[in-house]
């Protein structure tokens, strides 16, 4: 299947799970797969939440809110001109998903789930990151794991990053394989 020519492929895809589950590494490796455009959401951050976490405060919903309402503005404009790309973003609420897809059928959602303790080594080595490792806490408690109306391509975190880009896309491909006969059994029966 081809992907530039692929009408059934998301036109965006967001990256999502707590601090410290690879979305950067994964989503500009599978951008890099794709030949998509990568972008971070960190870059969307004012500067005011950025020295928040720096400090060791969690953001609040208030704080996010225009974060997400910049990446969702992001989307669209992808999407407006006919460019496909993949963008990090924790997106750890329903409610934050649903700013960044909503009702955007061809943005994609893929969740990296990993043990709390997996995650704490990997911050614990992380160095010069904003986020520091003691609100690993706070991304769990305000974590609500994508549910099945979501569409999320699950995938876990434990793998090396090569092999989880090629369980995305290979994920990716299925979903629209299966997207494409849907539509051929709806062209078939009319």
């Amino acid at each position: 299947m081809q992907r530039d020519s692929s009408a059934h492929m998301p036109s965006v895809i967001v990256v999502t799970g707590v601090s410290g589950t690879g979305k950067s590494t994964i989503a500009s490796m599978l951008a890099h797969r794709l030949h998509w455009t990568y972008e971070d959401g960190d870059w969307f951050h004012p500067r005011s939440n950025i020295e928040k976490m720096h400090a060791g405060e969690p953001l609040t919903d208030e704080d996010r809110w225009p974060w997400l309402h910049a990446i969702a503005a992001w989307i669209d404009a992808t999407r407006r001109v006919g460019n496909h790309a993949v963008v990090a973003c924790s997106a750890l609420k329903r409610a934050y998903r649903e700013i960044l897809v909503g009702e955007r059928r061809d943005v994609a959602v893929v969740f990296l789930k990993g043990e709390r303790e997996l995650i704490a080594r990997r911050l614990a080595a992380r160095d010069g990151h904003f986020m520091p490792p003691s609100l690993l806490d706070s991304q769990f408690a305000a974590l609500e794991e994508p549910q099945t109306d979501e569409r999320p391509i699950v995938v876990s975190i434990a793998p090396h990053p090569r092999d989880i880009v090629e369980t995305i896309v290979t994920k990716l491909d299925a979903a629209a394989a299966a997207s494409l006969g849907k539509q051929s059994q709806r062209s078939s029966s009319d």
